[in-house]
């Protein structure tokens, strides 16, 4: 009887704690049943005394204080690493969100899709319809990147007449006002036009000063920048990064004294400004600086800080002693990018964003606006370049033949197609979800360091498939290739808004553990406070609510693993529940290893980085994950989307696996790593990699124009125009999926099986057997032509190959 009791209660107590039922109901669960034990016998006095030996020095709060808490809450003071000021402002910007219900292990699905699907207004479709297209039409890329190396000056004036660099400023000051996925959308059509196009629009309608004036701007600034800004008069840069200073901004060396000096013939308080930058988009062709430094005030002329920090002004580059107009050239992506530099460069007290109230309030200012823009930029213009990517491969593929047969039916080409169409499904999806949710009004820090990192990767994952699949056709550089510039111009998404590298082993774990898990910024939050007696109440409440969340977390994991999840909550209970299932199983993982990694490693987690990236990796999967069955929700749940859906779900999960498998294997002690095994993965690791035939189905999906392939092309530049290489080459998909029935009439009249090339003359052949029309060979002439076109490759006389007068610093120096 005793044993069944106690076994009952363990078995109600895990219930409980699944249910992440807190401490009081746990103790009255255990009270209850040592009353109905002691009625029945099975429990004795001394079971009482050691139940309450247990019990009541937890649950007296004076007692838990005084004899544990308080031993406990010293110890971890001292192993606490200590929290800078710019460490602090980047965990308090921004806010939490989905992300958060996934890092505590029990995500709530049907939350999920009650989130609003976002949608294009009337005004933002017309937008895409004319301007967007109109402005893609314009542009030939080969002349822009090659010839130019900048854009046109008839598209440099379109975009400043159409606003397109005043999408995020509001109405009122003459600009745009566009959601955040309307902007999304534009920069995923101009990408797949031409990432020259893509990055010249998005940096100003992102971290920038349009963005820094109308959150924190004075009235007199808005008034008067604002409006210039929308209007194209003026054009904007922001210089953050230096020399000594790149992933690790907050160290920037560029500095502002406060003092006064002479301006316009009056003295006035002002800053003495020095700095020295380099990376900066369109810093060479700006008319105003927006610029990042740390501010001194040695003789207190603002108040009583001498070091206010780091402090954001706005300065018109024809300021005296501002330097601009010398360029970078970004891997042959040249868009206006380049140094500027200024030494005791005096300007107005005034000239600081927000004026003199907001001195030293630069890089809170910085953190917040980011964690917006990063999750608008660089994973649109990621998502609209794989996608491009994606459509293009899958036509040429299909138009392209070896051993003939279209290359596309090769297994593996169709490898590389499928993870096209995946990452083109998954990336759409991930930054509609995350778009949609500044929309809402987040600030989401952590889900703008996941899609800025993961889409990315994609992308350079993606250019790397394509040209692998396109051989020749894409290292030929020339007016015919669409490829080209893509692959050369990847690293630079890689490298910039923070590096990847910062990015996966710092960021997103190093951000959402604090901000994600319900009591770590609590327990933080209690070292600083001086009170001591408040102090060791607010971390005795935020410990005891952790201890009861970890073991929820563990029971929770074991669980699951060990019924394989099946029992876990779906909203739906079709072919996608076991993905909903096998997430919050590893969300379930993800909030159990991370408090043991925490509990491991201590304060020496900051530190060690590849646990952190791995950890990252588990929340930026499951992230992935979500808006992939998200996006398969509010298009209607379409059948026959369900293979990019299926392959999408299952490459992501597969990684969250390799991700905790990784973490399991670098756990420093032996026992503990066979301790973990047996809870994570009690019957071996669940989760495959994509099958051979279902990427086949995925890889068949992008050769042949359906319903489903046109979804994966939304928001892509696919006009057939002369100037459009992508939509040129859908036009011939058709052409030859056309003449195939025919081609093979004339095959089978023959007697053999023709190669599918030099179709003009099969066409001849098909009319001198009398087996097709005129119109039928005059279709086959037609697809001849566009065949060749697709396949050719460019060549130049060699004068034309000579390198051009671009010279670097030091030789122009020299000069």
């Amino acid at each position: 009887m005793t044993i069944i009791l106690v076994a009952s209660l363990l078995t109600f107590l895990a219930i409980a704690s699944y249910h992440r039922a807190n401490w009081h109901t746990c103790v009255g669960i255990s009270i209850a049943f040592m009353l109905i034990g002691s009625i029945l016998g099975a429990f004795s006095t001394f079971s009482w005394l050691i139940f309450l030996a247990i019990v009541l020095p937890l649950s007296v709060t004076s007692l838990r204080q005084q004899y544990i808490i308080k031993p406990i809450f010293a110890a971890f003071k001292k192993v606490t690493p200590t929290m800078s000021e710019t460490e602090k402002s980047a965990i308090d910007a921004g806010t939490t969100w989905w992300e958060a219900d996934l890092f505590c292990g029990d995500p709530d699905w049907n939350k999920l899709h009650k989130y609003p699907v976002p949608r294009l207004n009337t005004e933002e479709q017309a937008f895409m319809d004319g301007p967007v297209e109109t402005v893609c039409g314009m542009l030939d890329d080969w002349e822009a990147t090659h010839e130019l190396t900048d854009l046109p000056q008839d598209v440099w004036q379109y975009l400043k007449d159409n606003k397109f660099f005043a999408m995020i400023i509001k109405k009122e000051y003459g600009g745009l006002e566009f959601s955040a996925f309307a902007q999304s959308c534009v920069l995923q059509k101009l990408t797949s036009k031409s990432t020259l196009l893509s990055s010249i629009v998005g940096v100003p309608n992102s971290l920038g000063p349009g963005e820094l004036l109308q959150h924190y701007g004075t009235q007199e600034q808005k008034d008067h920048y604002l409006p210039r800004l929308a209007s194209g008069l003026e054009i904007p840069c922001f210089a953050l990064t230096s020399p000594e200073a790149g992933s690790d901004a907050s160290s920037i060396p560029d500095y502002g004294v406060v003092c006064k000096g002479m301006w316009q013939g009056e003295e006035v308080l002002g800053l003495n400004l020095t700095w020295n930058k380099r990376y900066i988009t369109l810093a060479p062709v700006a008319t105003v600086l927006g610029l990042a430094f740390k501010l001194r005030d040695p003789d207190g002329l603002l108040g009583n800080n001498k070091e206010p920090g780091i402090t954001c002004a706005l300065i018109p580059t024809d300021t005296p002693g501002v330097e601009i107009g010398r360029r970078h050239f970004p891997l042959n992506v040249p868009f206006q990018n380049g140094p500027t530099k200024g030494e005791n460069v005096f300007v107005p007290i005034d000239y600081i964003i927000g004026g003199p109230k907001m001195a030293g309030q630069g890089w809170r200012m910085l953190v917040e606006c980011l964690s917006v823009g990063r999750a608008i930029t660089l994973p649109s213009n990621s998502a609209g370049g794989v996608k491009a990517i994606a459509l293009a491969s899958g036509s040429y593929s299909r138009i392209r033949r070896q051993f003939r047969l279209p290359i596309g039916q090769m297994e593996g080409v169709e490898e590389s197609l499928a993870k096209l169409a995946g990452y083109a499904y998954s990336s759409d999806a991930a930054v509609s979800m995350s778009t949609g949710a500044v929309d809402l009004g987040e600030k989401p820090s952590v889900v703008s360091a996941i899609i800025k990192y993961h889409l990315t990767e994609q992308m350079r994952d993606s250019t790397m498939h394509a040209m692998d699949i396109h051989g020749g056709k894409g290292i030929m550089l020339g007016p015919n290739n669409y490829l080209g510039r893509g692959y050369q111009g990847a690293p630079i998404a890689i490298t910039v808004e923070g590096a990847n590298i910062l990015t996966r082993n710092m960021i997103i774990y190093g951000q959402g553990a604090i901000r994600c898990h319900p009591f770590v910024l609590d327990e933080l939050a209690s070292c600083s406070i001086e009170d001591k007696e408040e102090a060791l109440r607010a971390f005795d409440t935020a410990l005891m609510g952790h201890i009861g969340y970890t073991i929820s977390s563990f029971v929770r994991t074991f669980w699951l693993g060990l019924t394989g999840a099946k029992f876990a909550k779906a909203p739906f209970k079709d072919e996608t529940a076991e993905f909903y299932q096998t997430a919050s199983r590893f969300s379930a993982s993800l909030a159990l290893m991370s408090d043991i990694c925490m509990a491991v490693f201590g304060g020496s987690l900051k530190r060690k980085e590849r646990i952190s990236a791995r950890l990252g990796d588990l929340l930026s999967y499951l992230y992935l994950v979500s808006a992939t069955l998200k996006r398969y929700n509010d298009e209607g749940r379409k059948k026959e989307d369900f293979a990019l859906v299926q392959w999408s779900c299952q490459e992501h999960l597969y990684h969250c696996q390799r991700a905790l498998a990784d973490l399991i294997n670098n756990m420093p002690f032996a026992p503990l790593r066979a301790l973990l095994k047996v809870i994570l993965f009690p019957w071996g690791r669940p989760v495959r990699k994509p099958t051979d035939t279902l990427e086949h189905k995925v890889a068949h999906l992008l050769q042949v124009p359906s319903a489903t392939r046109d979804r994966l092309a939304n928001h892509i530049y696919l006009t057939n125009e002369p100037n459009n290489l992508i939509g040129r080459q859908e036009q011939t998909l058709k052409d030859i999926l056309a003449v195939e029935p025919i081609f093979d009439k004339i095959c089978l009249a023959k007697g053999q099986k023709l190669p599918f090339f030099a179709l003009d003359k099969v066409a001849a052949m098909g009319l001198e057997l009398n087996v097709i029309n005129e119109k039928e060979a005059d279709m086959l002439i037609k697809a001849e032509v566009a065949r060749l076109q697709v396949i050719d490759v460019d060549d130049f006389d060699p004068e034309d190959l000579k390198a051009g007068a671009a010279r670097s610093s030091k030789k122009s120096k020299a000069a």
